[in-house]
């Protein structure tokens, strides 16, 4: 029998071919990680998500997973390869990913897809973001509270729209906190650079920054650097209490298991759909763990009341009136933004310092 799982380096991957599933597996899924598989981090939560759907759906599935793939044309030869081989449905975990897989979904109607973070669809092309935005917005009120230098920094991977929002969203919830506070921002225009992660970190403490947000850094390379250097720090991707068990102040989660399990027995059912999966509280796919006890106990106050109004659909961290860095309204009183203007956020609201790069 064939083994059900099957992990693969990117150089294995384009020059070996694949097995076939045997009768017993109906459903070959692969699995394209931008980065590799540790302990914590966003290829960990993806990972994650692939060994629910193998608990799930036991000797139905087959999965191949390839870690640490750039984006280009390595990533295009490694999803061909899984098609090509056997894959009926692949998961492509970055959105660099997204036109490579999109000309592979036209070209294979017969596959299934999902896609992280894009925007793209088709028949055939789903995709899906987790609204980290409101995890950001909580995060962002408890790193206010504890700064004494009203200054924090974020170390940010890339300017795509999804880390624009989760940004505005954190800076909109330390407003709420405290209205003086700034807020700095590093580019580091890669999902995995431990070194210049480090070094940016650095860059923001020299700036009097007192609490680094590490935004999609997929180690807890910034995470360290906090620890050893007495700041406060708070990351997405994982609970990584253990690397700063003095320092951190909130982890960002997020769970694709049931997105995922829902979108491969879709596949097998023949019934799946290429549409936009929002996961948020509302459907438990974000949390956030490891509060720090420092916090104050009437923003934990605050922090619970809106977590709870998220949870109940009542509250968005994007409700005007917001105004950007320029002073233009992007959103009217009361005006809640919506998913498609999400998908495109190109502005950053007011109280951020660093512009998106052009």
């Amino acid at each position: 029998m064939l083994p059900k799982t099957l992990k693969l380096t990117a150089a294995a991957a384009t020059a070996a071919a694949l097995a076939l599933p045997s009768a017993a597996q109906e459903l070959t899924i692969g699995f394209v990680y931008p980065s590799p598989i540790a302990d914590v981090g966003w290829s960990a939560e993806l990972d994650a998500g692939r060994l629910a759907v193998e608990e799930h759906f036991g000797d139905r599935v087959r999965t191949i997973f390839v870690e640490n793939v750039p984006e280009g044309p390595d990533a295009a030869r490694i999803m061909n390869q899984m098609a090509a081989q056997g894959a009926g449905m692949i998961m492509l975990g970055s959105f660099g990913y997204m036109n490579d897989g999109m000309r592979l979904a036209e070209q294979r109607p017969d596959l299934t897809f999902i896609h992280a973070s894009g925007y793209l669809l088709a028949s055939n092309f789903g995709n899906f973001q987790s609204r980290n935005y409101e995890t950001s917005y909580l995060v962002g009120m408890a790193a206010a509270d504890v700064t004494e230098t009203d200054t924090i920094g974020i170390v940010a991977a890339y300017a795509i729209p999804e880390v624009v929002g989760m940004i505005n969203g954190f800076a909109l919830g330390v407003q709420e906190v405290n209205p003086d506070a700034t807020i700095k921002v590093v580019w580091l225009n890669s999902w995995f650079d431990p070194p210049l992660a480090q070094e940016s970190a650095r860059a923001l403490m020299a700036q009097e920054s007192d609490v680094i947000y590490s935004l999609y850094q997929d180690t807890p390379s910034v995470v360290s650097v906090a620890e050893e250097e007495g700041v406060w720090v708070i990351n997405t991707s994982s609970d990584m209490k253990e690397y700063a068990p003095t320092w951190l102040l909130a982890s960002q989660v997020a769970d694709w298991s049931t997105h995922f399990i829902d979108s491969v027995q879709a596949s097998l059912d023949g019934t799946f759909e290429g549409t936009a999966f929002w996961g948020g509280y509302a459907d438990d796919t974000v949390d956030v763990e490891s509060w720090s006890e420092s916090i104050s106990p009437e923003t934990m106050a605050m922090i619970e009341e809106a977590e709870a109004a998220m949870r109940a659909g009542s509250f968005h961290p994007l409700t005007g009136p917001i105004e950007d860095q320029d002073g233009m309204t992007r959103l009217a009183e009361g005006e809640v933004i919506t998913d498609e203007a999400m998908l495109g956020i190109d502005w950053l609201v007011s109280g951020v310092e660093t512009r998106i790069p052009q």
